[in-house]
């Protein structure tokens, strides 16, 4: 696939992932996490299955595959910043801004 392609893919996969997790990344960091999640489900698939599922673009594969990987890593680093948003502070201003 294209680079284009790979960061198409990437963005819809990221957001699908965003909105089934209920996190809030981001246009861009969607794109990065559907990216790097998709490489890193087609590694596991490789691994435990011995299949390539990121070959085309138009196949169901590569698209069920790239949410997976995504939503999986959206869940991981949920699970090590324990709850933290991500980017985003918590802490609640006060009337004195203390």
């Amino acid at each position: 696939m294209s680079i284009l392609a790979w960061i198409v893919l990437g963005a819809v996969a990221g957001i699908v992932a965003e909105k089934l997790t209920g996190e809030r990344i981001g246009l861009v960091m969607a794109a990065v996490v559907g990216i790097v999640g998709a490489l890193l489900a087609s590694w596991l698939a490789m691994t435990l299955f011995d299949i390539r599922p990121l070959d085309t673009f138009f196949d169901l594969s590569t698209w069920v595959t790239a949410i997976v990987g995504a939503v999986i890593l959206l869940l991981v680093v949920r699970a090590v910043t324990s709850g933290r948003s991500l980017g985003r502070s918590r802490r609640r201003r006060t009337r004195f801004g203390l």
